[in-house]
This record gives C-alpha cells, structure tokens and sequence, in this order.
C-alpha cells in the first residue's frame, strides 16, 4: 500500500468500531500517525495495541467531543504529542430519538443534536486553526444520506444531519484560501456493529432488507467508507471542499 499519509497526523473521532476504526486502519496502514478518540478507554487502548502490532504509529485520546471543552483538549493532545494536525474525520453519531415528531421528547432531541451536529461544529471550531497552524489539512465528517433526505421517524437525526451538510459547507468556505478543505459524506447504510445492535435478534434478516433498499442491493462495508474517505483527507483530493459525497449504493440517485 501507498505511504500518501507519511509524516501526516490523522484526527478520528468515533474510531473504536465501524467506518471510524476503518479508517484508523487505512490511513495508519498508508503511513499517518494517527490520533483516535472515544468514550471507551478500554476499546481505544485496544484499536492503539493493534495498530502498533503492526508496525503503525497510533495513540488514543479518551474524549467526549459533545462537551466543548474536551473537544479542544483532544485537538491539543494531538498536537503537542506530534507537533502538528493535518486530517481529521469527524465520525461520532447516532440515531437516539425515534419516533413521529409529534411524540420526539424535548431532551432527547437536544442529545440527538448535541451528538451529531455540535459534536462536529465543537470538532471544526477547534482543528481548523490546528490544520491552520501546520499550513492547511482536509477534515471529512461523516454525515449520512438522512442529510439530504428525510425518513418518517427520525427527525431529529435527519434535521443534525442536514445541519452536518450545511456546516460543512460554511466551514469549506470559511477555510478556502488557507489550504483547509472541509467535506462531508453522505453514506447509506454500513454494516458495522452498531447498525447490527441497533438491529437486535433480528440482525441479519434486517441487514438484508436495509440491502434491498439500496439499488445495488446491498448495503456497504466499513472497508469501502473509508478508502474513500482516505482520498478525500489525502493530496489527491486537493480541489474537492464544500462537497456532500454520496457513497450510499446508490440511495440518492432517485
């Protein structure tokens, strides 16, 4: 495999499990030092024991990146371990408040927002200046087709969503001129553990019918998320920002 991301220092939230461990993987394996980031210490200082088994440079960084104050505490850490930023994917989320808009309780709103939209919006506030600093980088949040479209019963996750699309946006533009590019992806469905959890008993029946929802028919595999969103943090990508991708089996198409 290519070394595109050697002496590069990659940001993953989320990265203990599905599309962000993906893309631990990918970019450590084509050289980065990567900085990974989770509420769960165990499960990160596991990912880390792994990748420094094979030979990769990795730390991890316990971080609750709803709460501001640990999200620039996580941008620093990486920091003063490597001396520089120059990628991240922004991958916490989930679906936490399901049901008619009518019966979506107040609070549970608040946390399906703080979750996956001001995780992302404390995230970009404090990398950018990080990438700034080390002479521009591209940063990659993870937002979802429910960013483009709507679904009956999830508002809240598609209304964060939306807003992660238009943040990005916002954020591209804001950086332009300082050699940061800010995209966003809009994926479909991925088999990872926690769209199997969210699932139950009934997992794989539920996997096959989300399959048939996709045009290909199928649903996607970690592994295809992130060498796609290894092109798009890599030099390679140099005149794509302020893009929502869709890497969703054909989802958005019709």
């Amino acid at each position: 495999m290519s070394a595109r991301f050697a002496e590069k220092v990659i940001l993953i939230t989320g990265a203990t499990s599905g599309m962000g461990l993906a893309v631990a993987e990918r970019v450590a394996a084509e050289g980065a030092k990567v900085v990974l980031a989770a509420r769960g210490k165990e499960a990160g200082d596991g990912v880390v024991a792994d990748l420094r088994a094979d030979g990769r440079e990795a730390v991890f960084v316990a971080a609750d990146v709803t709460v501001e104050a640990e999200a620039a505490e996580l941008v620093r850490q990486a920091v003063s371990l490597y001396g520089r930023l120059d990628g991240v994917f922004n991958n916490v989320g989930a679906a936490t408040a399901i049901g008619p808009v009518s019966e979506v309780d107040g609070d549970a709103w608040h946390a399906d927002l703080a979750l996956n939209l001001s995780s992302v919006f404390f995230g970009l506030k404090h990398q950018i200046p990080a990438l700034r600093a080390s002479g521009g980088g591209a940063i990659v949040n993870n937002a979802s087709v429910l960013g483009v479209t709507g679904a009956a019963g999830m508002a809240s996750y598609s209304a964060a969503k939306h807003g992660v699309v238009g943040l990005t946006r916002s954020a591209a533009l804001d950086t332009a001129t300082d050699g940061i590019r800010v995209n966003a992806l809009v994926t479909g469905g991925v088999d990872t553990p926690l769209l199997r959890g969210n699932m139950g008993p009934t997992a794989e029946e539920s996997v096959r019918q989300a399959g048939a929802l996709h045009p290909v028919g199928r649903i996607g595999r970690p592994d295809e998320i992130a060498a796609f969103t290894a092109f798009l943090l890599s030099d390679e990508a140099r005149f794509i920002t302020g893009a929502a991708l869709a890497i969703d089996g054909g989802m958005t198409a019709g």
